[in-house]
C-alpha cells in the first residue's frame, strides 16, 4: 500500500514538472519581441529568464562587453535559439541600468 502511494505521488510530481516546463517554454516561444527590441536570456542554466533589449543598447560599450563575454562562453550558434548572457539578473540590472 506504502509503495502504491509512492507511486502515485512521483507520478504527480513529475506530471507537475512536465506541465510547468511545456506552458513556460510555449509561453516564451509563443510571446512575440516587438520592433527595436531583441530577447536576451540571463541567469542561472536551469532558471535563465528571458528580457527584451532595446536594439540601441548594441552600440553602447557596456553591453557590448557582455556580447564579447557571451560569444567567448557560448558563441552564438545555440541549439536553443536565444542569446544567452554570462552573468546573473543582479549584473545584468546593473550594466542595463547603467545605459538608461
Amino acid at each position: 500500500m506504502a509503495f502504491l502511494r509512492s507511486f502515485f505521488a512521483t507520478k504527480q510530481i513529475i506530471r507537475r514538472s512536465f506541465t510547468t516546463e511545456s506552458s513556460s517554454s510555449s509561453s516564451s516561444t509563443s510571446t512575440s519581441t516587438p520592433k527595436g527590441f531583441f530577447a536576451v536570456y540571463v541567469g542561472e542554466n536551469l532558471k535563465k529568464k528571458r528580457y527584451l533589449v532595446p536594439v540601441y543598447y548594441l552600440s553602447k560599450p557596456s553591453f557590448q562587453a557582455l556580447l564579447r563575454k557571451a560569444e567567448e562562453e557560448f558563441g552564438f550558434d545555440h541549439p536553443t535559439g536565444g542569446l544567452s548572457l554570462p552573468c546573473d539578473e543582479a549584473f545584468f540590472f546593473t550594466v542595463t541600468s547603467q545605459i538608461r
